[in-house]
């Protein structure tokens, strides 16, 4: 049970996460009871931290009155901020990005770090992305997926390989994939950070990091790729309502990353089969906890954006010709790097 904390205190604190978060400020005042509505994936991650958020009262404390809107598709999230039903989404800021490009205002903030793998069936051995030629792989999130980019962009430039060329690809949702896994329906899966931490858990082999490719394309940060969106008009209207949410999230992250008994009063929303699954999809979260607010993530977003470019083209990135800088978010004052 979380004890009695003075306002005063309460809004000190916030000083001090804001100021760690966005160094070249700290908040002034924090709104008195403003609603905010955070659109999310019925079954994300993200409602690890957000439940955190209303079951330990940190947004009552800083003065807002969250609400999590769960919606059953990641269409159904961008319509939602679109539609002005919620306020914020949790998405990639890929989307954001060529939603920017077409005269939207949307900007991004941080939720993870964490990135997908290549996970191998048991009794495959592979190495290195070469020895994915000739191999069934089973792809999360269709031909256009991030990860999948990413793995195309590095064969190319270390070892000349078209992997798109070279493999059987099996696109497929992420526990489609895992079933087909198990059963020897496919070789290896690229696949999401959770249902990679589950693979994990029953034995399967990570052999390739996505974050270890990033750095071995030159983003020796790999930038994060998931956040809250939001319009640049309603951070700028609500300025307040932003920076108390930011201290709340931080707040509920210092909280998840330092006390396992938290991980106790979420452990039926994350439905872990086991307790080797639950420590697994614990420790892949808290690796992913971001500890700023982005703008030191800007370079490796620019180059990532290059690579995108180059393999995912218009289908992907729509009318985004160039990195917008101005994509993730700053407080007025707070210095873009």
């Amino acid at each position: 049970m979380m004890r009695e904390i003075p306002r005063a205190l309460v809004l000190c604190l916030v000083c001090m996460v804001l100021s760690a978060m966005f160094p070249a400020i700290a908040p002034t005042n924090v709104a008195a009871g403003e609603k905010l509505t955070v659109g999310v994936l019925k079954f994300g991650t993200v409602n690890w931290q957000l439940r955190t958020v209303k079951d330990q009262g940190f947004d009552q404390a800083v003065g807002i009155d969250l609400e999590i809107l769960p919606l059953a598709s990641k269409n159904a999230t961008s319509v939602a901020l679109q539609a002005g039903s919620a306020d914020m989404i949790v998405t990639d800021w890929i989307w954001a990005l060529r939603q920017r490009a077409e005269g939207e205002d949307f900007v991004f903030v941080p939720y993870t770090r964490a990135l997908g793998a290549l996970v191998t069936a048991k009794g495959v051995t592979i190495n290195d992305l070469g020895g994915l030629k000739g191999k069934r792989l089973g792809i999360a999130g269709g031909p256009l997926d991030k990860s999948w980019l990413i793995l195309r962009a590095s064969a190319l430039r270390h070892q000349s390989l078209n992997l798109a060329e070279s493999v059987e690809m099996v696109f497929g949702a992420p526990p489609l994939l895992s079933e087909q896994l198990r059963t020897g329906g496919v070789d290896a899966v690229l696949t999401f950070w959770p249902y990679a931490a589950r693979l994990k858990a029953e034995g399967f082999h990570t052999a390739v990091r996505v974050e270890d490719v990033l750095a071995g394309l030159g983003i020796k940060r790999p930038p994060p790729l998931v956040g809250y969106v939001f319009r640049q008009a309603f951070a700028e209207r609500s300025a307040d309502t932003v920076m108390g949410f930011l201290a709340a999230i931080a707040r509920a992250n210092a909280y998840l990353a330092e006390d396992d008994e938290a991980w106790e009063k979420i452990r039926p929303l994350m439905k872990a089969a086991n307790d080797e699954e639950f420590e697994a999809l614990k420790a892949g979260y808290r690796t992913g906890i971001p500890h700023a607010n982005g703008a030191g993530d800007i370079g490796g977003a620019e180059k990532l954006f290059q690579i995108m470019k180059e393999l995912g083209g218009e289908k992907l990135l729509g009318r985004a010709e160039s990195f917008d800088r101005k994509l993730f978010w700053q407080p007025d004052g707070a210095p873009a790097q």
